[in-house]
């Protein structure tokens, strides 16, 4: 059997609010809730964990997400519908806007618990053959 990522927990100030907050953006569903967990499945059999834990326990972490460009075109309208902040950069120097890096295009925001969100239609270095 190939190695493949099945879960990872993701370190929250409410885990509801941060799950909800991911899963309506991109349109996915939670899947299960047990002990501290709240899980959003990805479409490539991957769950994120959602764990409340201790404000100054989080770390903020960099999730990258591969999308479609339908799936893009459906979660930007949703960020800017309701005001989330974004950028075309992981630095945050241009606010509003996307990047079309690699012949895509890409997207950065903060969730609620401060992890960098990205999206991207084209993963870093173009389609592979």
């Amino acid at each position: 059997m190939p190695v493949e990522l099945n879960h990872t927990i993701v370190h929250a100030r409410d885990n509801r609010e941060s799950a909800e907050f991911f899963a309506s953006l991109l349109n996915l569903e939670i899947t299960a809730e047990w002990g501290p967990f709240i899980a959003v499945a990805l479409s490539n059999g991957v769950t994120l964990d959602f764990a409340t834990v201790p404000a100054d326990g989080i770390t903020p972490q960099h999730y990258a997400f591969l999308v479609s460009e339908e799936e893009f075109d459906a979660a930007y309208a949703r960020i800017r519908q309701r005001g989330v902040e974004h950028y075309a950069d992981p630095q945050r120097k241009q606010p509003g806007t996307i990047n079309r890096n690699d012949g895509g295009r890409g997207v950065y925001f903060m969730d609620p618990a401060g992890h960098a969100m990205e999206l991207i239609t084209v993963p870093y270095g173009g389609w592979t053959s």
